[in-house]
């Protein structure tokens, strides 16, 4: 598997699931498998859910922050990386 950084988690709501990530390096599209964290201890999921500006959105360009949906708690710093299988 290759590991592409995609951007980095700015803020995480707990109360909702969503974490802001800002997209630096690589797009991130809807049924992408990303990494979140560090490889030894980071957590994996597809991406079923973005917005942006509260839009849903199916793409999300270099430049873009979006509020992305996630299965389990992250923290502001989190580097997120695109999944290549």
């Amino acid at each position: 598997m290759d590991y592409i950084r995609a951007g980095k988690i700015t803020h995480y709501f707990d109360k909702i699931g969503v974490a802001v990530l800002v997209v630096s390096d690589n797009v991130i599209k809807i049924g992408d498998k990303i990494r979140i964290g560090e490889l030894e201890r980071g957590i994996e999921q597809v991406v079923d859910s973005m917005q942006h500006e509260h839009q849903a959105v199916s793409e999300a360009k270099v430049g873009d922050e979006v509020g992305l949906k996630v299965t389990t708690a992250v923290k502001s710093g989190d580097v997120v990386y695109k999944i290549n299988e």
